[in-house]
């Protein structure tokens, strides 16, 4: 059994609606001997600094989300791509501290599934950059400003990915625009979306 971070600490005491639930998660990935750390404002279990599981909460449930989800196998059916964009994280889902009771082996399998895959070295296929889609307004300013093309390339393949999800999301033309001028500033100095 690892030792409790008390840096994560006030992730569980902030916890209202899923607290119990958030502190039987816990104990389960803490007794798998992964260490306790805190990644993104969320709980983060980890072995050898790689990140394997993480806890997080939602309105509608709280999770735990596997890293390297999309290469783990999953004879119960129960891992959840949480949206079409996302590649390689899967969830469990859970709605109240009865089912994950239930499930605590099938939770544990998962997690060394996990261990074991990352152990593996495998490694999740991504799309490449010029797969996704880039929306016609945010080309159209590449293509007027070689600064800001400069800029957008010299940005990691994650954060163009991000910026490129993002202004091709609104169905109006008007929001993307929007979205694009609010982003440039960022863009031009080298930082991500969530930066």
């Amino acid at each position: 059994m690892s030792q409790i971070n008390p840096k994560a600490n006030f992730f569980f005491d902030k916890a209202e609606k899923w607290k119990k639930e958030l502190e039987i998660l816990r104990g389960i990935a803490l007794s798998t001997g992964l260490a306790e750390e805190v990644k993104w404002g969320c709980p983060c279990y980890t072995q050898q600094k790689t990140n394997i599981v993480l806890i997080h909460a939602f309105k509608e449930y709280c999770a735990l989300l596997f890293f390297k989800g999309a290469l783990m196998n999953d004879p119960h059916h129960i891992l959840v791509q949480q949206t079409e964009n996302v590649q390689s994280g899967r969830q469990l889902r859970f709605t109240s501290a009865e089912q994950i009771t239930e499930m605590e082996n099938t939770i544990k399998d998962y997690i060394e599934e996990a261990i074991r895959v990352e152990r593996s070295g495998a490694k999740v296929e991504l799309k490449k950059v010029a797969e996704f889609a880039v929306a016609e307004e945010f080309q159209a300013r590449l293509d007027a400003d070689d600064h800001l093309k400069k800029a957008f390339e010299a940005l990691t393949p994650g954060r163009q990915r991000g910026y490129l999800l993002h202004f091709s999301q609104p169905k109006q033309t008007k929001t993307r625009e929007a979205r694009v001028e609010k982003y440039i500033p960022k863009i031009l100095d080298g930082k991500g979306l969530d930066d």
